[in-house]
């Protein structure tokens, strides 16, 4: 058993289609969307979904990912656990892929890329990816995939802006995690609304903050692009 933690605030445009490509995955595996108290239809969408599929299921927690994911965790069935935004798309094979890892291989994410065709993106995919290959630090958009076992010993995420890369470094000082060949697709369209260069510029000037332990809380960027 996998189970897929996606955590949700108004995602009614991408959900669908993330949904829909996880149904089309090989292999035993649960779906457990835990939202945060959104206002558009994500309930319904996820609501309508699980009708047609008994391996979807909706969970409420309060507002915040890193809550939102551990309460995901929490009630997960699986020996792995994905962590997948509501706008990034599994490739096909995925579920296999993490099925087959060696028992030395504890916590991994996927090759990254954004959807659309601008060049400025196709650099950004290529610096995400070559990022992880010189930190073994995963970010969210990766579509973390951990052992749960190890994922309670570590206490889950942390519940502070960032969460990802937070666990990303206690993750890395556990074990050494691994990127599969297979590749998932973020949607570009909120990194486009504010403009690639700007969005990251932003970006690396709170990576640069959260690195000196400067104060971030206020700042929604990580929050709204995810």
């Amino acid at each position: 058993m996998i189970s897929v933690i996606i955590p949700t605030l108004d995602e009614e445009r991408a959900l669908p289609a993330t949904l829909d490509a996880l149904l089309g995955q090989a292999g035993i595996f649960e779906v457990i969307v835990v939202d945060g108290g959104s206002g558009d239809r994500t309930r319904e969408i996820v609501t309508d979904h699980s009708k047609r599929d008994s391996r979807i299921r909706l969970l409420e927690s309060g507002r915040s990912r890193a809550r939102q994911m551990n309460a995901g965790a929490r009630d997960a069935a699986g020996k792995w656990l994905i962590f997948l935004h509501a706008d990034t798309l599994l490739p096909a094979g995925a579920l296999e892929r993490i099925e087959s890892q060696p028992h030395t291989v504890h916590a991994g994410c996927f090759h990254h890329r954004f959807s659309g065709s601008g060049r400025m993106l196709r650099v950004l995919s290529w610096f995400h990816n070559h990022r992880f290959f010189l930190t073994k630090v995963i970010y969210g958009d990766q579509g973390l995939f951990i052992r749960q076992r190890l994922f309670d010993a570590l206490g889950g995420f942390p519940d502070r802006q960032m969460e990802d890369i937070a666990f990303g470094l206690k993750i890395r000082r556990t074990t050494r995690p691994v990127m599969v060949p297979e590749t998932v697709i973020t949607d570009s369209r909120k990194f486009e609304q504010m403009g690639p260069w700007r969005a990251l510029a932003h970006a690396v000037w709170l990576l640069v903050r959260f690195r000196f332990d400067a104060d971030i809380d206020g700042d929604t960027f990580f929050d709204e692009y995810r």
